[in-house]
């Protein structure tokens, strides 16, 4: 059996712990140990292929916007296959120059297997048994599939599947109103696909504020067909379609058909692989790795981040944890707690959201608040590019003035929030330098001022 001072399960963020441990000590034992592609999952199916296909989304976007500004533009040809083809070429160049590294390395042993405990801090990776003093489980996750009828005989795909698509579809049924499920639906709909989107939540994007879920289905409904509320019963096979069968809780029933199914109802724990419970490691009644305030699991010397917790599912917020299990797991004897008071996080649809912190229900549970609101029409460039509907709300306690929570709907949101963004990770998280600040006139970045300008209760 194989002995390691570490052993870091998956190629994402882990590799950031892996490449600073081995600068500051390159003796050190280690192995790292992906299933999938090298590189993780925001590099292979996550953030960044889905970006690369979004992007030409937006400028189809702008061009059939391009009439209200009395400029006659046609599309005369949109190349799916292109677009796809070359997302992957890329990504796939990217994923072997890390695996070129991880096998060539002189200092990592590089395991492209799946892994599962087998006893305490001891993994069978392929014909061997491999043991660490010290583990790191950075194992990603799935995507989630319901347990439809008729789902596994009929095919679908998922948002792993669905980025290696080569033909466009005529048609989809996308199941999940979440932000997969908004992205890829506005994407598909850009490339001239019918899309109809069945969420089971009354709200698209439940997870943001109610106006800015109610706007973005006003607006996603002029390309697609939007159906909250409704949970799929069963899908089948209907001559060359696939059939879907929803209720809503009003008994009310949706029948659609269309060439292919996406489910994207979230993610799921990757602890089924994994078996961490072999190693006297818990986890909750989802499968998503346990852990303390210092991402600790509930095994000494072995952490868990990222996707694995079931907690921020974001890249940055994987990279974040990176930096605190690196200090935690082998820096002084001091630990450092996680601290999630500013997460943010984007959707990267047409219009854009995006948002930080708190939201008004949640802010309001808590203590007294003050909430600030601004519409991009209300500034010279916002009216200049006919943002109808689009706004920043933001959210500050009443007796601090300390920025609990930001969200934006409009061009350019995951950008101006970081003005925000910012300013929550100073000792005060207050807004004066937003206040006191010269901002460009006429800019968008106004509407964010303008906002904090709007600040009363409620």
């Amino acid at each position: 059996m194989k002995k390691y001072d570490v052993i870091a399960i998956g190629s994402g963020s882990a590799t950031n712990i892996v490449s600073t441990l081995l600068s500051s000590d390159p003796k050190l034992k280690i192995a790292l140990i992906e299933k999938d592609e090298a590189g993780g999952i925001c590099l292979t199916r996550g953030c960044i292929p889905s970006k690369m296909i979004l992007y030409p989304a937006e400028i189809i976007s702008t061009i059939k916007k391009a009439k209200s500004f009395g400029i006659d533009a046609d599309i005369k040809n949109i190349d799916f296959t292109w677009i796809m083809e070359e997302m992957r070429k890329d990504i796939g160049e990217k994923s072997q120059s890390i695996e070129h590294s991880l096998t060539n390395s002189k200092h990592i042993d590089f395991y492209p297997e799946p892994a599962r405990f087998v006893s305490d801090y001891t993994l069978q990776v392929g014909d061997e048994k491999i043991k660490g003093k010290k583990i790191l489980l950075c194992t990603g996750s799935k995507p989630h599939v319901p347990p439809i009828k008729g789902l596994k005989d009929t095919g679908y795909l998922t948002s792993d599947t669905f980025l290696k698509l080569k033909k466009k579809p005529k048609s989809l049924i996308v199941v999940g109103g979440g932000y997969i499920a908004a992205e890829y639906g506005y994407f598909m709909a850009m490339m001239g696909t019918k899309v109809h989107i069945v969420g089971r939540n009354k709200r698209l994007v439940p997870d943001e504020e109610p106006e800015i879920s109610q706007v973005l289905k006003k607006k996603l409904s002029d390309h697609m067909n939007i159906h909250t509320g409704y949970e799929v019963k069963k899908v089948g096979k209907k001559g060359n379609s696939k059939a879907v069968l929803a209720e809503n809780k009003e008994g009310r029933k949706l029948k659609l058909k269309a060439e292919k199914i996406l489910i994207a109802t979230g993610r799921a724990s990757n602890s089924d692989v994994l078996q961490p419970q072999n190693s006297g490691i818990e986890t909750d009644d989802r499968g998503w790795i346990k852990v303390d305030k210092y991402l600790q699991t509930t095994k000494p010397n072995i952490w868990a981040m990222g996707d694995a917790t079931g907690k921020h599912m974001f890249k940055h917020v994987a990279n974040y944890e990176s930096e605190l299990v690196y200090k935690n797991a082998f820096g002084s004897n001091e630990k450092i707690p996680t601290d999630y008071h500013g997460v943010p996080h984007a959707i990267f649809t047409n219009p854009e959201i995006a948002g930080v912190g708190m939201g008004e229900e949640e802010a309001r549970k808590k203590t007294e608040i003050l909430v600030g609101r601004n519409s991009f029409t209300d500034t010279a460039k916002g009216q200049a590019m006919k943002a109808d509907d689009c706004f920043v709300k933001v959210i500050v306690e009443k007796s601090t003035y300390r920025i609990l929570g930001a969200h934006i709907i409009g061009p350019q949101a995951s950008v101006l929030i970081q003005e925000i963004i910012n300013l929550m990770y100073t000792k005060d998280m207050s807004p004066a330098p937003i206040f006191r600040g010269m901002h460009i006139h006429p800019a968008l970045s106004e509407v964010v001022q303008r906002a904090f300008y709007n600040l009363h209760s409620h």
